[in-house]
């Protein structure tokens, strides 16, 4: 056809302009983009069909900026008078590359040109405006602009999605009563902004009514309504309910296995959202980037490091190795579970870095005490050009914290504002006085805490109490105490280091009335807990605990390293038992703390030279902290433990945290 109008020379025949307006549309329906912008530029004449038709190519190819250059030559050429569909085209490529003062200028033209009124072009405004996260904007056209018989469904879920991902319930919730009294019909896409709304403010009550509805409506669950209802369900913390929905569905794809697995995880069931991906391995469904980063996360959250070998087998097999989300888990995990050296081979390997994958590694190395290692992945990521965010001066200030740099610690608190407009949040002052209690500064650090402007939190004051308690500032110890106790008058560590500060003061009658203080209120403390890994099993320890079926070895093992430490100089520190006892069976008590019973299995069955990798639930007591260094030293091992607080690498008779923790 084309052929026969260049041999005929008709090209330049206002007649055939239909015929070659049909031309551009026949090479863009075939992916001819370059043939069809031919035919464009050699017409001499052009009316706005021909223009339309060769922008709604672009459009669909995904270059958008082309389709805003041509908008712009048409509007300046005056070659035609765009019409409605040429700026429901313009505001299209606006909405998926987020340029919105283009979209802003396509809005004042639009007024110009009196086509706001067209229903589909007010449709296109506020998608716009709602793509570009400019809500106010578009609840601006939604609300002034008239149409012809009210609001379409497309332009309220276009805004009820954008109020959703922006994080603003309030108006969320607003618009939805807004479309309820409308009697607006919800569809598909209604539904998974509204359970997606549930999940945010975790709103059960709302998210039964919603599932009600749905139910209701007759609407078939397809990936997205399914998944976002197990997502509502999981946040809202009903994982049976959750669960029942999975079941429930006959056609189950990658995206509904993955969300039950986050609501596992999300919900604490790590165990049970890594047994799922085995059901879906049988179930024959192919796992994607999302499904490893939640595998991978839930790997992080029990220190399952041996799973998480296998699952980065299987991301490099299955070709998601690329996949930033995956590699930032990958970090995550190893990290988590006590292999930084992993962890950085996994950050190195990476071709793609953003923000997150940046953090990830500077808050792993502070994490585990290696403060000069975060500042040097701090000062990479600078000469990468990747701008820092409140979480990236987390890591560093706590990094300056570990290392005890008081300088650099007050120049990077400063930078926040000065140079990345960032607003010191309460982590960072946190870390301010992890930073003045590490190199002694106590009474500087709680005039700090008196003079700045926020609110602490216990965990601000216990960072100081902990302190009081390493620099045997007794004095100060009670007064932050105190303190604390105001602020949550059940918190056992403070009872327990308060105690502690006494007997090591020996105040015996402040830790009777410590102790008595205790009971009046039924206060009880956690039993502790630790659990170590072995040939992709998880052995679970309680402190005194005979749950394991080596009992007796592994007690006998404890009283071997006890033996084999003495001679370095290891007294039990019978100050940290809290029960009135004879001091003999406090050394019972200590003896059998969780963390040594694990040691001690991992001594038994993990062979030399490999790390053993303890978790702990609680804070490390100080005898087990002594205990562990010197262990350290007479095995020749290297003891990696996670506590509450930190990491702990212990080794030749030393630990990363420098007796601070």
């Amino acid at each position: 056809m084309h052929a026969q109008f260049l041999i005929r020379n008709q090209t330049s025949s206002r007649s055939h302009i239909t015929h070659l307006n049909s031309l551009i549309h026949l090479y863009v329906k075939c992916g001819q983009l370059g043939l069809a912008r031919n035919v464009f530029d050699a017409m001499p004449l052009r009316n706005v069909v021909s223009w339309n038709a060769l922008m709604a190519g672009y459009l669909h190819s995904g270059d958008h900026l082309e389709v805003l250059v041509m908008f712009k030559n048409l509007v300046s050429l005056q070659d035609a008078c765009p019409n409605e569909y040429v700026f429901t085209t313009a505001l299209s490529a606006c909405s998926h590359s987020g340029r919105v003062q283009e979209g802003m200028q396509c809005h004042g033209l639009l007024l110009k040109f009196g086509l706001v009124c067209h229903e589909y072009v007010k449709s296109a405004l506020v998608h716009m405006y709602s793509r570009c996260f400019h809500v106010e904007l578009a609840l601006q056209v939604l609300d002034t602009v008239p149409g012809g018989h009210g609001n379409d469904i497309f332009s309220y879920n276009s805004v009820l999605n954008a109020l959703v991902v922006s994080g603003c319930g309030e108006q969320a919730m607003e618009l939805l009563r807004r479309m309820v009294d409308e009697c607006v019909a919800w569809d598909h896409v209604t539904y998974v902004s509204v359970m997606g709304l549930c999940a945010q403010i975790r709103d059960l009550q709302l998210g039964l009514r919603v599932h009600a509805r749905l139910l209701r409506d007759g609407l078939m669950f397809n990936e997205f309504v399914g998944s976002m209802l197990i997502d509502m369900y999981g946040k809202c913390g009903e994982v049976l309910s959750a669960k029942k929905v999975f079941d429930g569905l006959q056609k189950r794809n990658v995206v509904m296995w993955t969300a039950l697995m986050t609501a596992y995880l999300h919900n604490g069931y790590f165990e049970e959202s890594l047994n799922l991906f085995t059901c879906m391995d049988r179930d024959g469904t192919p796992p994607n980037e999302y499904t490893f980063a939640v595998l991978l996360n839930a790997c992080a959250s029990i220190a399952a490091l041996r799973h998480g070998d296998l699952l980065h087998a299987r991301v490099e097999k299955l070709g998601f190795k690329d996949y930033v989300i995956v590699t930032n888990a990958l970090i995550n995990m190893y990290s988590k579970s006590g292999s930084i050296d992993s962890s950085y081979n996994a950050f190195s390997d990476m071709i793609h870095r953003d923000i997150i994958t940046w953090n990830a590694m500077i808050c792993g190395y502070s994490h585990h005490g290696l403060g000069k290692q975060a500042l040097q992945v701090f000062q990479d990521m600078m000469l990468a050009g990747e701008c820092p965010n409140y979480v990236t001066f987390i890591g560093v200030l706590s990094a300056c914290a570990h290392l005890g740099l008081l300088k650099e610690g007050f120049y990077y608190l400063n930078q926040l504002m000065k140079n990345f407009k960032i607003e010191p949040g309460l982590e960072h002052y946190t870390c301010m006085i992890a930073l003045l209690c590490r190199v002694g500064m106590l009474d500087d650090a709680e005039k700090f805490m008196k003079t700045t402007q926020v609110k602490w939190d216990v965990v601000a004051w216990r960072t100081l109490l902990n302190a009081c308690h390493v620099h045997r500032n007794y004095g100060l110890g009670r007064r932050i105490a105190e303190s604390v106790l105001q602020m949550d008058p059940s918190d056992v560590g403070t009872y327990t280091l308060l105690s502690n500060m006494y007997a090591k003061a020996r105040k015996w009658d402040g830790v009777v009335t410590i102790r008595k203080l205790m009971r009046e209120r039924s206060i009880k403390k956690e039993p502790g807990v630790s659990w170590l890994e072995i040939r992709n099993n998880i052995h679970v320890f309680l402190s005194e605990g005979s749950n394991h079926p080596e009992s007796v070895q592994i007690y006998n093992k404890v009283q071997q390293l006890l033996a084999l430490i003495k001679p370095l100089g290891y007294v039990p520190n019978i100050t940290s038992v809290l029960h009135d006892v004879e001091d003999e069976q406090k050394e019972g008590y200590l003896s059998y703390h969780s963390e040594k019973l694990a040691l001690a299995y991992g001594l038994m069955k993990i062979p030399s030279p490999a790390p053993i990798r303890i978790i702990k639930n609680l804070r490390m007591c100080d005898d087990c902290h002594i205990a562990v260094k010197l262990i350290s030293k007479a095995t020749n091992r290297l003891i990696i433990v996670r506590d509450a607080n930190r990491f702990h690498h212990f080794q030749d008779g030393s630990c990363t945290c420098a007796d601070h923790w």
